[in-house]
């Protein structure tokens, strides 16, 4: 049983649930007296809409790369914030950016409900405290340069809400990412990215199309941003850090083919740039040195096409 304002509370929670696609029930009631090959081909036929449907708000993501580049080009920082499925892939992409792009750190940050306990182990109640994420952007001195990306498939967590609330009192750039329309982190974020995935293959378990929705924008948020801001060149990572063989062996083929040299003259302009792939290419192509080079690359803001033809050049 429950007292009369707890039981308020519930009713309010359980009409709002009611009214989200996320949390409706398919067409597909029956799973479980399906084989797994029916199973299997049901699931992924739904999984195929997700990449049409991100494909839609197409407008408001390049809206939300711009804002980050910005953000980025004046020093700030993009964080993201989610509880459960929606907060790891925050923490992940933000995980990935220094090995794939060479970036500090704290470049890209990825901040969870319940902290990092949560990303290995479910800390359920933590998405309803909206005090958390304030508390902790504030312990990261947010910024009016840095960009926060609330992550909610229901568009409501009280987590998410609470920290876009302080990133928006800060003057940082808000970005909502939610698979309901019209979502509470919609309305207050700069820019609302609300890709509506529909039914989930389970009612409700939005790990799901949900979860592959906030992965493909937060794959193209990251990945885009990156690209602007000159750590690709003809769609390679030449920014990358070589943290072990795979990625070594990476840094060599990417000099071999960018500058068509062989192993060792690629090896041995590697080692004398200090691993920097970048100062790589550009001292074998410009044909200068190393220290040269990194100057040159400094002067084109990170650019290894403007660093090549310094008098200007389509952007990376």
């Amino acid at each position: 049983m429950h007292d009369e304002e707890t039981g308020a509370r519930l009713r309010d929670l359980l009409h709002e649930l009611s009214q989200l696609t996320t949390e409706t029930r398919g067409a597909a009631v029956d799973l479980d007296n399906l084989s797994s090959l029916e199973l299997v081909r049901l699931m992924n036929a739904g999984d195929q809409a997700v990449p049409l449907l991100v494909g839609q708000r197409a407008a408001e993501i390049a809206a939300a790369v711009d804002g980050i580049v910005g953000r980025f080009r004046r020093g700030g920082r993009l964080i993201y914030l989610g509880a459960g499925t929606a907060g790891r892939i925050g923490v992940l992409d933000a995980s990935e950016c220094p090995p794939t792009f060479g970036t500090d750190p704290g470049m890209v940050v990825g901040l969870i409900a319940g902290g990092p306990t949560a990303i290995m182990k479910a800390v359920e109640d933590a998405e309803d405290d909206t005090a958390e994420a304030p508390a902790t952007l504030a312990e990261l001195g947010l910024t009016a340069d840095d960009a926060v990306v609330g992550i909610s498939a229901s568009g409501r967590t009280p987590y998410v809400a609470g920290g876009l609330r302080y990133a928006k009192q800060v003057g940082a750039l808000t970005i909502a990412i939610a698979q309901n329309a019209g979502s509470v982190i919609g309305r207050i974020a700069d820019v609302p990215i609300e890709v509506v995935v529909g039914p989930e293959f389970i009612a409700g378990s939005t790990r799901l199309k949900s979860g592959t929705a906030q992965k493909l924008i937060a794959n193209t948020l990251s990945t885009l941003a990156m690209v602007r801001m000159g750590k690709t060149y003809n769609g390679v990572m030449v920014d990358l850090v070589a943290t072990n063989e795979k990625l070594r062996a990476r840094s060599i083929r990417t000099v071999m083919s960018i500058a068509e040299v062989t192993m060792d003259v690629a090896e041995q302009a590697l080692d004398r740039s200090d691993g920097s792939v970048k100062v790589a290419l550009l001292g074998l192509l410009a044909g200068i040195s190393p220290d040269e080079a990194r100057a040159r690359l400094a002067a084109a803001d990170g650019h290894l096409r403007a660093a090549i033809l310094p008098q200007g050049a389509a952007s990376a």
